[in-house]
């Protein structure tokens, strides 16, 4: 089969593989219709998550069809068409009964903080994925999701992880109604972040980035105020002036380790690697939310040490809530939401590429070229 190959930072290829087998009574061999770059995807592609392995398979968003499953499996079958949540979770452990599917405490033995993600580092326990013609998925049972006979594939590929990240975002946040929402990062987590505030009852939603193209994006999408970091001298006083001299009721951060903005953080964070990734936008979090606010993470930092201004958020009385998305869990509120004609997640796709040029698609999406927003991947054994 043709499938994503990693061969170090910045080189990734399409190269030939074996067929991936059932090797677990509960797995299910699915073939790709959908997969998607992820700007998390960048990260392992720029060398900056441990243990990304010569040879992984990336590709933690996808869609497809049952080819094969497992003996135990009884809620698939053949010719299912399927989103499978970037989270492979078991369902049964204590996490799982409490809805932390990310969490999960039986399918990672490489960590015992995050659960296991598809196609990731081998922290996230080293499973293949996506980007590929085929992949074996493990815990068929409880993790993919028949697709709803009326939904876009390209709609539901965007629910196996960019579009549930950006709503949990919001629902970290605590948004209460009327609240001015504060979102660093217009890529597509924050872009769905935007449009999911509104969805929780913000009264004021304000996003943050550094490319024109992404922001006009994300305004006409999400309708909301943006403002471009590279006009302002200093972020909290730039949001607190916005915020009659208060700051957000909430901040997000959809920006994770890459972000831009600090020469300081990013020298120490990005190209020394002397912390877990530029913590810019932690900081911008942290002092532009208001006293008694709430800072909601779903950027991807490394599983080490960032200088965060700890002092601050004791100081000022801030919740942090943070984890990577539960998709399961969100599911079937965000299918009503698309079924109901509030948000098209498919919008946001600019970029379609057939898998045989995944190098050039990984280059366009990391070098912010040809206003790409969200490119997605398509298999020869998808296209039709």
């Amino acid at each position: 089969m043709l499938a994503m190959n990693y061969r170090g930072p910045y080189r990734v290829r399409a190269v030939n593989k074996a067929e991936p087998e059932i090797e677990h009574p509960n797995d299910a061999i699915v073939r790709v219709t959908r997969s998607c770059i992820c700007g998390s995807d960048l990260h392992l592609y720029h060398g900056l998550v441990p243990d990304t392995r010569v040879g992984q398979t990336f590709g933690h968003e996808f869609t497809g069809i049952v080819e094969e499953v497992g003996p135990s499996v009884r809620n698939l079958k053949k010719g299912d068409h399927v989103l499978v949540p970037f989270n492979i979770f078991c369902g049964s452990c204590f996490f799982c009964q409490k809805e932390l599917y990310s969490n999960c405490h039986n399918t990672n033995p490489e960590a015992t903080a995050v659960g296991a993600i598809y196609g990731y580092s081998h922290t996230t326990g080293g499973y293949d994925g996506g980007q590929a013609e085929f992949v074996r998925v493990p815990m068929a049972d409880v993790g993919p999701t028949v697709l709803p006979p009326d939904m876009d594939v390209e709609d539901a590929v965007l629910l196996t992880d960019a579009f549930p990240t950006g709503y949990q975002a919001a629902e970290m946040g605590g948004i209460r109604e009327g609240d001015t929402v504060v979102v660093f990062g217009a890529g597509p987590i924050g872009i769905f972040a935007a449009k999911s505030a509104w969805l929780l009852g913000a009264g004021r939603v304000i996003v943050v980035d550094h490319l024109d193209y992404r922001l006009e994006f994300v305004r006409n999408y999400a309708q909301c105020e943006t403002v471009n970091f590279k006009d302002v001298r200093d972020m909290a006083e730039h949001i607190k002036k916005m915020t009659d001299w208060l700051g957000a009721d909430v901040c997000i951060d959809c920006v994770g380790a890459e972000a831009a903005g600090n020469a300081l953080q990013t020298l120490t964070g990005v190209k020394l690697k002397l912390q877990a990734g530029a913590a810019t936008v932690l900081h911008w979090c942290i002092n532009c939310v208001r006293k008694g606010g709430t800072v909601s993470i779903v950027g991807v930092y490394g599983p080490t040490f960032n200088a965060v201004p700890i002092g601050n958020v004791v100081n000022k009385g801030l919740t942090i809530r943070a984890n990577q998305a539960s998709v399961k869990r969100h599911l079937p509120r965000l299918i009503e939401h698309i079924q109901a004609g509030r948000i098209k997640p498919s919008a946001i796709i600019t970029h379609r590429f057939p898998l045989d040029a995944i190098s050039d698609a990984y280059h366009i999406f990391s070098s912010k070229l040809d206003n790409c927003i969200k490119p997605v991947l398509i298999p020869p054994s998808g296209a039709h």
